[in-house]
């Protein structure tokens, strides 16, 4: 049985994992979906109630029936590197690849329906309050006038971007930034706003989930950091990130998320403030780990392999038998 990776071309963090896959002897495929019809080639076959399908990569022939399990990582664009590309082939490209690993067995990490679902900022932040995590107050509006009052109800805000990343290519993240005193709201009527309270923090918390496993890193805020610092992302790191337990009752709101979106993979961000409390921030379904297990040493590759090879019974999150926090 073959694991069968989607990612682009590029992508250390899927290097990371198809080492220990191998290491472990188990047979993995990786496949850049943009690759399709120029180096990757596909057939599916439906007669006689009966399906059939194939993959050929590099010249490897893979049966569609033979799939354990399925990663859908960062794949490219269907189609997108194509000898004659175009906006009609990328469609009906999708659709043969992604319709046809529909129709197997394999478990998926993470589900492309899932997935999608689970990029919306607002979904997001309503199911962390469905399942009890701590939500900093939030509002997104394109109602001037909501802003406003929204600021004076939580004079400290910060403003970031409702759907992360700016589509240019290539993407370029969007750092969150924290709101002046005498802001302008104006402009929101221009564009959808999301404005949230302020977390004073005293660490980021990056929590990784894979099936049931979770594995928690904290790193401290430097005692002389700027407020206006509030993206980890964009802020001079005080420190490396280490290991940290994670508190029960994140660890039940966090595996309840994961039912409910239905997701084996989740890259949690929490903001700890003074009093302990971890703020949910997002949780993004394909993030990235590697920054995390070189600071932290933590098997995060290794678990997603052995969740790719099967570990437990197929399903989503939930189905593998062994569940720990950060050692």
């Amino acid at each position: 049985m073959t694991v069968l990776i989607l990612t682009s071309e590029e992508d250390v963090t899927a290097d990371m994992v198809v080492l220990r896959l191998r290491e472990a002897g188990v047979p993995v495929v990786r496949l850049d979906p943009a690759d399709l019809t120029n180096g990757v080639a596909l057939s599916g076959e439906y007669v006689r109630g009966a399906c059939r399908g194939h993959l050929s990569v590099g010249g490897r022939l893979v049966s569609m029936s033979g799939l354990r399990s399925v990663w859908v990582r960062r794949p490219g664009v269907p189609a997108a590197r194509a000898a004659h590309p175009s906006a009609w082939l990328t469609e009906e490209s999708a659709q043969a690849l992604y319709g046809m690993l529909r129709a197997t067995g394999a478990r998926w990490m993470n589900h492309p329906d899932a997935a999608r679902r689970a990029r919306h900022k607002p979904w997001q932040l309503h199911l962390a309050q469905q399942v009890g995590l701590a939500v900093p107050a939030t509002l997104i509006t394109t109602f001037p006038q909501a802003a406003r009052e929204f600021a004076e109800r939580f004079p400290d805000l910060v403003v970031k971007p409702v759907s992360g990343a700016h589509p240019q290519e290539p993407p370029r993240a969007v750092p969150t930034s924290r709101v002046a005193p005498d802001a302008d709201f104006s402009t929101v009527a221009f564009g959808p706003t999301l404005l949230q309270r302020r977390v004073a923090k005293r660490a980021d918390i990056r929590l990784t989930a894979v099936g049931d496993t979770l594995l928690a890193a904290r790193m401290p805020v430097a005692p002389d950091a700027h407020p206006d610092e509030v993206d980890v992302r964009f802020a001079p790191a005080s420190s490396p990130w280490a290991p940290v337990d994670v508190p029960p009752r994140v660890a039940e709101g966090v595996s309840r998320y994961l039912r409910e979106a239905e997701l084996a993979y989740g890259a949690f961000d929490f903001a700890e403030d003074a009093d302990g409390i971890w703020w949910f921030l997002e949780c993004n379904q394909s993030g990235q780990f590697g920054f995390v297990e070189m600071d932290t040493g933590q098997p995060i590759a290794a678990t997603i392999a052995r969740w790719l090879a099967g570990a437990g019974e197929p399903g989503h999150a939930g189905a593998d038998a062994d569940r720990s926090t950060a050692s």
